[in-house]
């Protein structure tokens, strides 16, 4: 049987990544008819930073949905807000803060797709 190409929000469970961020899998190869990427949504509560970690494979982007953060971004620390999008190149160091008063909603594209044994935490 062929994985499905489409997806549910409400039917999809959410977990904890190795950076401590929740992740809901919206797209995964591993789950659904994808090959080369992934796409999630992460939560990062408020007050909350997720652990500074890079990836050695992919390429990731983040698209902001919800909420105000500060990024660091290998040597760079900047804001973040609702419609900005950052692109992560592999192996660069990165981690994001909440610093906004609701949940930061991030809409994350990884390819290749998210894996834990590609991120390496670096604190």
């Amino acid at each position: 049987m062929s994985k499905p190409t489409r997806s549910h929000y409400q039917q999809l469970p959410a977990y904890i990544t190795r950076d401590q961020s929740e992740i809901r899998e919206l797209m995964h190869p591993l789950h659904h008819g994808v090959e080369n990427q992934s796409l999630a949504e992460a939560i990062v509560p408020v007050g909350t930073t997720t652990l500074l970690h890079r990836h050695a494979l992919s390429e990731e982007l983040y698209y902001i949905l919800q909420g105000r953060g500060e990024m660091t971004l290998g040597d760079e620390l900047f804001t973040v807000q609702q419609g900005d999008s950052v692109c992560i190149s592999p192996n660069t160091p990165h981690c994001i803060k909440n610093t906004g008063t609701d949940d930061l909603k991030i809409l994350c594209c990884c390819s290749p797709a998210y894996s834990h044994d590609d991120t390496e935490l670096l604190e």
